[in-house]
């Protein structure tokens, strides 16, 4: 059973769509005790990082998140959910991030077309359990105006005036900038493939 936690925002009746049409079962958490028994926890996002990581505050589940994916339960970060991973974010200065990874989310140049929207192309920089079986450089649907910068746990990078990390993979934790729900058949291979880890 995957766990999608709801947070009060995010794309997620794209994400039921897609799971439903994969046929994976799923159910929507919106406290810590539905996080600690979840065997697989997805996060969408779309929105604010700021306004994001306080609805988890206010829901209490901040710790229980980190210890679960800590814990290296497999999860998957979309968009958003990817961004929360990290320590913070210019979007929102002083607004912690989950800290599962060093680093800050920025934001593309002031002279950049932002919000990066559209369908744009992966480089693949190891081999990656999520995007088994998709081809070498795949395109994907993207719509986001903050990035995370290239880091050590990158397994694709795409680039839109500079490369960033389009899919990160340490352990079980997985994250993808792009929108796997609004990727049509190569998104749903890499929902896919998150579902059937074992």
């Amino acid at each position: 059973m995957i766990a999608i936690f709801d947070y009060g925002a995010g794309n997620l009746r794209s994400v039921q769509n897609t799971l439903d049409e994969i046929g994976a079962p799923y159910e929507l958490v919106r406290d810590a005790v539905g996080l600690e028994r979840a065997p697989k926890i997805i996060l969408p996002g779309v929105g604010h990082f700021g306004q994001m990581l306080r609805a988890l505050d206010e829901m209490n589940v901040r710790e229980t998140l980190i210890a679960r994916i800590k814990a290296d339960v497999p999860f998957l970060g979309i968009c958003l959910g990817l961004q929360g991973l990290f320590e913070s974010s210019a979007e929102a200065p002083g607004q912690p991030g989950l800290g599962i990874f060093p680093g800050k989310v920025e934001r593309f140049a002031i002279e950049e077309r932002v919000p990066h929207m559209g369908w744009n192309q992966l480089d693949l920089v190891r081999p990656s359990r999520l995007l088994k079986g998709l081809p070498e450089r795949p395109h994907l649907y993207f719509a986001h105006s903050y990035y995370v910068p290239v880091v050590e746990q990158a397994a694709a990078t795409c680039t839109y005036s500079i490369p960033y990390t389009a899919v990160l993979e340490s352990g079980n934790t997985f994250g993808v900038q792009c929108h796997p729900e609004k990727s049509g058949p190569l998104g749903l291979a890499i929902v896919r493939n998150f579902v059937e880890l074992t």
